[in-house]
């Protein structure tokens, strides 16, 4: 996976601060949006030639990364009560 430093970015100056993808004013939200509403990965980066299908296939991966982990988390303190 690359690392998180290559693929997002903040900065006050674009979109107010917004999580963007490196090198381009796309807000990752966008990219969550279209999985969560069933669209295909092609389809988005189709309508958004500027992200590359590295970055959002590693944004993806450290997604779900992080749902498991708070998915493992709950699980232990609901365990743990």
């Amino acid at each position: 996976m690359v690392p998180t430093s290559r693929i997002v970015h903040s900065d006050p100056d674009i979109l107010g601060g917004t999580t963007v993808f490196v090198g381009t004013r796309v807000p990752i939200k966008t990219l969550l949006d279209y999985l969560e509403a069933g669209d295909f990965l092609n389809e988005f980066l189709d309508h958004f030639p500027s992200v590359s299908r590295e970055q959002a296939m590693s944004t993806t991966g450290y997604a779900y990364a992080a749902l498991e982990l708070a998915k493992e988390m709950l699980t232990a303190y609901a365990n743990s009560a």
